[in-house]
């Protein structure tokens, strides 16, 4: 089976590794990748104040032209090794999808692969970046009322980014659908929130989309399990969803993170 990794971050990550892209990429030829896409987080809208503490969730907009740059020139020096894909992981943030269009409109051309994200949830006008820290989920939990109303306001956004009009370079496949989980084994949810996953599914099937099988919960100390879980993959494969392995790297060591907890792999991309 051909080995793709769909879902890789790079030195332009402010909040990863300063790894270069050779490190990365002959750690993927090491590991017998065939194919893989970095996915750099793409620069945040201009009007949007990111809520970490350091403000590093996106890339800086003055880099994003090298980081195009530096792939261009990557793909051909291993051509023959690797096929190199680039990607950017496009943040959805409530309010904020005029200006997110506008930015695909502007630099969807230069990609080969994307991927649409939630990670900003939005409350009585304020954001809150919900995978930072288990310290930002509880004050979430605070404000949110339970950990259950945490996850269903996520499936809630995951499903709006499904159904947004992003125009025509709207990334087609959707990031780890079930990151609320992220701190699951330390704030625990009680209710399956299924009637909200199926409809993301279902969403996912009718826009032709495909799904991040994200690799990275699976080291996430509060997770240990990959996004999406197995039962929900389960439910995409017999729905000829197709699912993309992605590590989520943010260092090359990273790379096959969580790999080993894939199901089906004869029916994954």
């Amino acid at each position: 089976m051909k080995l793709r990794d769909g879902h890789i971050h790079s030195p332009y990550c402010p909040h990863g590794s300063k790894d270069s892209f050779t490190r990365y990429i002959e750690r993927a030829i090491e590991l017998g990748y065939d194919e893989i896409s970095f996915m750099e987080h793409a620069p945040l809208p201009k009007s949007f104040t990111d809520p970490t503490p350091d403000k590093d969730s996106g890339m800086k907009m003055d880099h994003l032209e090298q980081y195009f740059y530096d792939l261009s020139d990557l793909k051909k020096a291993y051509k023959k090794d690797l096929a190199i894909q680039t990607g950017l992981e496009v943040d959805f943030i409530k309010g904020f999808e005029t200006e997110t269009a506008s930015f695909l409109t502007e630099y969807g051309k230069e990609l080969d692969d994307s991927i649409l994200s939630v990670h900003f949830l939005l409350k009585d006008g304020i954001y809150d970046c919900m995978d930072f820290s288990h310290q930002v989920f509880k004050r979430m939990i605070t404000r949110y009322g339970s950990s259950d109303s945490i996850h269903e306001a996520y499936y809630q956004t995951v499903l709006d980014s499904i159904m947004a009009d992003l125009g025509s370079f709207k990334p087609k496949r959707i990031g780890h659908i079930t990151l609320a989980r992220k701190f699951q084994l330390k704030y625990p949810f009680a209710k399956s929130h299924s009637h909200l996953i199926d409809a993301i599914l279902k969403a996912v099937q009718e826009t032709g989309s495909e799904l991040d099988y994200n690799g990275a919960g699976a080291v996430k100390p509060y997770c240990r399990e990959v996004y999406p879980s197995e039962d929900i993959v389960a439910k995409a494969v017999h729905m000829g969803i197709p699912l993309v392995y992605g590590s989520d790297a943010h260092q090359a060591d990273d790379l096959n993170q969580g790999r080993e907890q894939l199901i089906l792999p004869s029916d994954l991309s």
